[in-house]
């Protein structure tokens, strides 16, 4: 894959820049709940209406039909101009259901659900994880009971994201008797202004009710809202962690490199408790060589993997590189960041906005569990890339 911008990439990424900086929101955007995803709701419709939504989904389903290379040049473009982040109360909608259902949605689901999520309309959250079910999802125990045209969901999830203010939910549950692991699955649109459904908020480290348990008492979901068939909800549901890892993470990934030279640029101006400059401390200065080569090729194996997107028409198992990589390299450049600004960097407040960097670091562990823990990632690696024996 050839790396280097023609004329047209060219064109595209000025073109990207001009109107990001014309028509980012010049206020923040609020530190938590029902502010916030307003907020998030109208930037996506912004977008929507200036045409870069969707930039990688095809045109038939409201997108501009461009390249995953395009969708990469967006996202450093979000990063360079400082605009909100697409990891936001729209990610779910937009990096997981949209994409699940163009894969392996109706055409009446498409019809229905696909503009939505783009205009921002409706927000999605995800009802995999369960407290015995999280990093070993296949043990979930969330059932759906067929009643004439209608499945009676009973259960509970956790580690919901964006559960407490979305419209939908992407919910996996067990629909067939005595099934065990991955079989008698079904992946569901649930409504989340269905009677019998609770969510109750969990306040994570960085100070946001981002996640939530979520219980269902005996809410009815029409089978017409099952992506697939009886008994193949694994099936979809490994098509949306593929997302999930696969391209989900890629805006991140991207992203990287923008704050690495944001730290080295702190170094350079600020002192240490011994009065150096932290950019002339030996250690401080090898690591961020390090971190800014590993981030380097991090971008270079990020654009390798969306042009193996391009050939397959989906991730596969290398995402499970990517997201570990960029897991351990954000941690990294955290922590050194916390060295650089010394006593400074407790002075957190309560949200990203007061100190960025504090919340890099505090978001740095979140990330070594969403999308799938570390250890998972490795596990995925070993066994479908490698091919060693499974883990016992």
């Amino acid at each position: 894959m050839d790396i280097a911008l023609a004329p047209e990439d060219i064109a595209f990424q000025e073109e990207a820049r001009a109107w990001l900086m014309a028509n980012k929101p010049t206020e923040p955007r609020p530190i938590d709940g029902k502010d916030a995803a307003a907020f998030d709701r109208a930037w996506q419709r912004t977008l929507f209406d200036g045409g870069w939504a969707g930039v990688h989904w095809p045109r038939q389903f409201g997108g501009r039909g461009l390249s995953g290379f395009h969708q990469a040049i967006w996202y450093e473009e979000l990063a360079r101009t400082g605009a909100p982040p697409y990891n936001n109360a729209t990610f779910i909608a937009l990096m997981h259901a949209g994409p699940t259902l163009i894969q392996c949605g109706s055409d009446a689901q498409k019809a229905d659900h696909l503009p939505r999520i783009l205009k921002g309309d409706s927000l999605w959250s995800q009802g995999f994880s369960e407290p015995g079910a999280g990093s070993d999802l296949a043990n979930i125990s969330t059932t759906g009971e067929i009643d004439g045209d209608h499945l009676v969901v009973n259960g509970q999830k956790m580690w919901t994201s964006i559960g407490l203010y979305s419209d939908y939910q992407e919910l996996l549950v067990r629909v067939e008797p005595g099934s065990k692991r991955h079989h008698g699955l079904a992946w569901l649109i649930c409504d989340m202004r269905t009677p019998g459904i609770e969510v109750r908020p969990i306040k994570i480290m960085t100070n946001e009710n981002a996640v939530n348990m979520v219980y269902y008492d005996n809410v009815r979901i029409p089978l017409s809202n099952m992506v697939g068939k009886i008994g193949e909800g694994w099936k979809v549901a490994m098509s949306t962690l593929s997302f999930e890892r696969g391209t989900g993470f890629i805006g991140d990934q991207l992203a990287l490199l923008e704050r690495v030279e944001a730290v080295i640029a702190m170094a350079r101006k600020t002192r240490l408790e011994t009065g150096r400059l932290a950019i002339e401390d030996d250690d401080i200065a090898y690591r961020l060589g390090r971190i800014k080569a590993e981030t380097v090729a991090i971008r270079a194996m990020t654009l390798s993997t969306i042009s193996e997107i391009e050939r397959r028409g989906a991730p596969g198992a290398e995402a499970s590189i990517m997201k570990l990589l960029m897991t351990t390299t954000y941690k990294a450049l955290s922590e050194v960041a916390a060295e650089v600004m010394g006593w400074s960097f407790f002075e957190y407040g309560d949200h990203r906005s007061t100190n960025p960097w504090t919340y890099h670091f505090l978001y740095s562990w979140v990330l070594t569990i969403a999308g799938g823990s570390s250890e998972i990632q490795r596990e995925i690696i070993a066994d479908r890339i490698l091919n060693l024996p499974r883990a016992r």
